[in-house]
């Protein structure tokens, strides 16, 4: 080879060598994030809704801009899954520690009949300060309720008034924007929900 054309050759890898960690480090930049739940993310719509929180106050969605939203939908009558779910959201609220300041729990009730705003606004907050319970109208818990494909219905009565409404227990993600993100269950375990906040509270958040 001669000298000239080591030259080259030597000078080609010094232009290659910059590009090649620039592609790198795009590539990782992108990398797919690691989500221990399940990623809905252009599945689900964003958060909208229209509803009343325990002062009896309207809010909508936007009173929750800024913040991560963990929703879930449930009664205050509830014999067993609400209570446990709200107890275990309680519980990753508290490994969460400071960063749970950047996290809202918006329980909506499906039994506006008996659950007013004074009552679930109680029934939220006893499982957690940063919990919000939501009521309205049966059209619009039955509008909410439909745009994230969350069925419930009237189930058996229990006499003197009493019954049980029958619903999915989905948990529901929304990152700061309001953008659904993730879908999550009680079965899922504490650890792998608080790993997933984490990520969408940031610093950086996925795009």
């Amino acid at each position: 080879m001669t000298p000239l054309a080591y030259s080259r050759r030597r000078a080609s890898r010094n232009v290659l060598w910059p590009v090649l960690l620039a592609l790198l480090s795009a590539c990782s930049a992108h990398k797919p994030t690691a989500w221990r739940l399940t990623d809905v993310r252009g599945h689900l719509p964003d958060l909208r809704f229209h509803l009343l929180n325990g002062q009896g106050s309207t809010v909508t969605q936007r009173n929750f801009l800024g913040k991560v939203v963990v929703l879930y939908f449930g009664y205050t009558h509830c014999p067993d899954a609400c209570p446990l779910t709200m107890t275990h959201l309680h519980l990753v609220m508290q490994k969460l520690g400071p960063l749970a300041r950047e996290v809202r729990i918006l329980f909506v009730s499906i039994d506006p009949a008996r659950d007013t705003p004074t009552v679930v606004g109680r029934y939220a907050a006893a499982f957690d300060s940063r919990a919000v319970g939501l009521t309205g109208t049966m059209s619009e818990i039955e509008t909410l309720a439909k745009r994230y494909r969350m069925a419930f219905n009237r189930g058996q009565d229990l006499g003197n008034g009493a019954y049980e409404v029958n619903h999915s227990s989905a948990i529901y993600v929304f990152d700061r924007r309001g953008r659904a993100r993730l879908l999550a269950s009680p079965a899922d375990s504490n650890a792998d929900i608080v790993h997933d906040l984490r990520i969408l509270i940031g610093p950086e958040q996925p795009s």
